[in-house]
């Protein structure tokens, strides 16, 4: 699971160059970030595990560190490249390459029980607040209920205010990352 430093960011560069908005940080997420919101996902549950906007695979190998099996861990990128990265990183994990705005149809009961977490390290403040909103309450519905949602996010405060019968908690403030980090859980009741 090891990767080239230099290469990572390079391909990182690369797809911050090519679509800014997908990528929306200046820096890959640092090791302490990816720790926070894996340590957001219970190891202890069973069922699958779906990760949104991968990128680089921060996130994913700290997912993976955590104990959870490759074949659990779903993961959708929209950029092909950073897809491309992550299956040849992470041997068993279910790449799918696709717009996590359109999850209903990207995932096509991939979990008819629900997903035991979500984590997500899509740039929720670059889109519409609609959007975002329509994200995270679609996330909720493909979870177990009392599920995470894990979601980082730059702002001061939650990217999305909790939908009607969730909540939205702070989990974590990372400054050991560029830039400094909040990590957000929201749960269906």
């Amino acid at each position: 699971m090891k990767t080239n430093v230099l290469k990572e960011e390079l391909q990182f560069l690369r797809g911050l160059v090519a679509n800014p908005r997908s990528v929306g940080a200046v820096a890959p997420s640092s090791f302490w970030l990816a720790r926070a919101v894996a340590a957001q996902v219970d190891v202890d549950q069973p069922g699958p595990i779906l990760e949104l906007g991968p990128g680089t695979g921060a996130i994913t190998e700290a997912i993976l560190k955590r104990g959870i099996s490759p074949d659990r861990l779903t993961v959708i990128e929209y950029d092909p490249a950073f897809a491309k990265q992550i299956a040849a990183r992470f041997h068993g994990v279910h790449v799918i390459i696709g717009d996590a705005f359109n999850l209903g149809r990207l995932l096509a009961n991939r979990a008819p029980q629900g997903f035991a977490a979500i984590c997500s390290g899509i740039p929720l403040l670059n889109f519409a607040p609609e959007k975002r909103h329509a994200l995270i309450q679609e996330s909720l519905a493909q979870l177990r209920p009392g599920a995470p949602f894990v979601q980082f996010s730059y702002g001061f405060g939650a990217p999305v205010s909790a939908p009607e019968g969730a909540t939205a908690n702070l989990a974590a403030f990372v400054w050991r990352n560029i830039p400094p980090a909040r990590v957000w859980v929201y749960r269906r009741a």
